[in-house]
């Protein structure tokens, strides 16, 4: 087995490769307390007992990465059927046009790569305009922008171009899929525009792709890596971002990373940065992502204060996400509101009604992993409020079963009936995500994980809201200059 040296970065750690492990070892972890003789499990010898006590942790992460492993090839062919399936009917109007189409001999066939190919996220929501009833100054503006930019983060190269340039009005400074050097392959997505109106780039980052093995594992995998300053953090979030193999997060890559062609995604972004921001302009940027992509946003900046990086942190204008999963324990949270005071740039979490993600990995005894900034809580209706955590931070709650249930019915019939009625024709749900919602009598919390709900919100949500975030924001010290709040 090859060995990774963690400790050269990191003293307290818990490492799982899932490649490593057979069906027969995965049941002996449960029974043994030799882990740190597995080629599968790797930790400190000091730590040992500790991580014996998430054993079934360890098992259950362990067996859904496996399975997944094998898993990849089906999963992803399901995903672009359905996606071309997608596809095929809207490039021919609808089901019936292509029925008639067929038997002409004059189907329009999709390319995965055209610039009207949508993903199915995109399916799920093919608004790509930004609402015209938000404009430059509004205090709506930058939060309905992230949410539709983190939206069109899972598209390919082609649609994001051709949707920042012809409905956006916008430069698209770049696109990129970026190397994990832990799971040897380009995975993370994320592109940057230049909006000129507001002097503002964005930088978005992909989420969790449905039919994407490797996302998935991304998310399930319970490795962390506790380092001295920042804490413990989820250790498939910080791979996706760039940690790079045996060196963690150096503040500078060496000759072999850096003219390797295998661009890391923090690194990469980071000198486009620092190209586009500099003294003789006043450029700002702000960064955005849906589900995993949101856990990537607020570690983007983590890492930047690690490595001291204070013009561009000065430059950050806010984070926003949407859906975001917790990043690390209470030490990082503390680390991160220390950043969030000095620097003063905002960070907003929106959490909609039931989405399950934002509530893992759980603030409980097991991980220890904490939320923190302003949390803006959306219910079913669109109505939102500032909390320090969403309602049942957790998910674990058996009285909120039926209540949930209810309220997917809600939603269900909401999208197809009163939104259209009463917001507009822009509300109408696709019929893809009219499936999605029966998938959600079943499964409600993953449902009301959409990015459709997000858009939604931070287009109907009421202006007090953000009036109510400035306030907070002038009563609270925030900046700190020369040891002195400011």
């Amino acid at each position: 087995m090859e060995s990774l040296s963690f400790h050269k970065f990191s003293g307290n750690y818990l490492v799982l490769r899932p490649n490593e492990v057979s069906v027969f070892d995965l049941f002996r972890v449960l029974w043994s307390h030799e882990l740190e003789e597995k080629a599968f499990v790797e930790c400190p010898p000091e730590r040992l007992h500790e991580n014996i006590r998430r054993k079934w942790l360890i098992f259950m992460s362990l067996s859904s990465q496996k399975l997944l492993l094998h898993a990849a090839r089906p999963l992803r062919w399901i995903g672009e059927k359905l996606e071309m399936w997608v596809n095929l009917v809207t490039l021919n109007r609808n089901v019936f046009v292509l029925f008639f189409d067929l038997l002409r001999g004059k189907v329009n066939m999709p390319d995965r790569e055209s610039d009207v190919f949508v993903s199915f996220i995109g399916g799920l929501d093919r608004r790509v305009e930004l609402d015209t009833n938000i404009k430059p100054g509004d205090c709506r503006y930058f939060g309905a922008l992230a949410a539709m930019a983190a939206k069109l983060a899972y598209e390919n190269e082609a649609f994001v171009r051709r949707i920042v340039r012809d409905y956006w009005k916008m430069e698209l400074i770049g696109y990129y899929n970026f190397w994990n050097d832990y799971q040897k392959k380009n995975n993370t997505q994320s592109f940057m525009v230049y909006d000129k109106t507001t002097d503002m780039i964005i930088v978005a980052f992909r989420g969790t792709e449905p039919f994407n093995a490797d996302d998935w594992s991304t998310d399930l995998d319970v490795s962390w890596f506790e380092l001295d300053e920042m804490g413990k953090i989820h250790g498939g979030f910080m791979k996706a971002l760039g940690l790079v193999m045996e060196k963690g997060w150096p503040r500078n890559l060496d000759d072999d990373n850096r003219h390797s062609r295998r661009s890391l995604a923090y690194y990469t972004i980071r000198e486009k940065l620092r190209e586009k921001l500099n003294p003789t302009n006043e450029t700002r940027f702000m960064v955005t992502g849906h589900s995993l992509g949101g856990a990537l946003s607020i570690l983007f900046p983590a890492v930047l204060a690690l490595h001291e990086e204070r013009l561009l942190l000065e430059r950050l204008e806010g984070v926003y996400t949407f859906g975001q999963p917790r990043v690390g324990d209470g030490k990082f949270k503390e680390f991160m509101e220390i950043q969030l005071r000095n620097h003063g740039f905002r960070y907003l979490r929106y959490v909609y009604c039931n989405d399950m993600i934002p509530r893992t990995p759980t603030d409980d005894l097991t991980f220890l992993y904490k939320h923190f900034g302003s949390c803006i809580y959306f219910n079913s209706c669109y109505k939102g409020k500032i909390l320090e955590d969403e309602p049942y931070k957790n998910y674990i709650s058996l009285f909120a079963w039926i209540p949930r249930l209810l309220n997917a019915a809600w939603e269900l019939v909401r999208g197809l009936i009163f939104l259209p009625l009463i917001k507009g024709p822009e509300y109408k749900e696709t019929w893809l995500l009219v499936l999605f919602r029966l998938w959600g009598l079943v499964f409600p919390g993953l449902s009301a994980h959409n990015t459709q709900d997000y858009v939604n919100a931070t287009r109907l949500i009421s202006r007090r809201i953000y009036h109510r975030l400035q306030l907070q924001h002038r009563r609270r010290p925030w900046k700190i200059i020369n040891g002195k709040q400011g």
